[in-house]
């Protein structure tokens, strides 16, 4: 029996991709870990209440912290997001915002 292929109506999922600079090369220091958790946190539970997408993890590395949330409209879950990236003192930093097959780049 073949599994039913709903066919394809645009409801990509989107994400926002936030990009934030940590001290040295490594994994940043144990106070910019902790608000990069703190801050995901509250992403998430301001995604979820507005019902835009969730945010789904974090990676440290190279000098940088990476967040990532989807949700079906990356403009709409930015807009929720973006208070606390903006409150968030880890500069440089920026936004990828994925629209299906679009991406763009927003400065924080």
């Amino acid at each position: 029996m073949k599994t039913p292929v709903a066919p394809d109506s645009g409801d990509e999922e989107h994400a926002v991709i936030a990009h934030l600079r940590l001290t040295g090369d490594g994994f940043g220091d144990a106070d910019q870990r902790e608000l990069v958790y703190e801050a995901a946190r509250a992403m998430a539970t301001a995604a979820e209440k507005a019902g835009v997408g969730e945010v789904d993890g974090n990676e440290f590395g190279g000098g940088e912290a990476v967040v990532y949330a989807y949700g079906p409209d990356a403009d709409a879950l930015f807009e929720v997001l973006e208070p606390t990236l903006r409150g968030l003192p880890l500069r440089p930093a920026h936004v990828t915002l994925r629209r299906g097959d679009t991406e763009s780049r927003v400065d924080l």
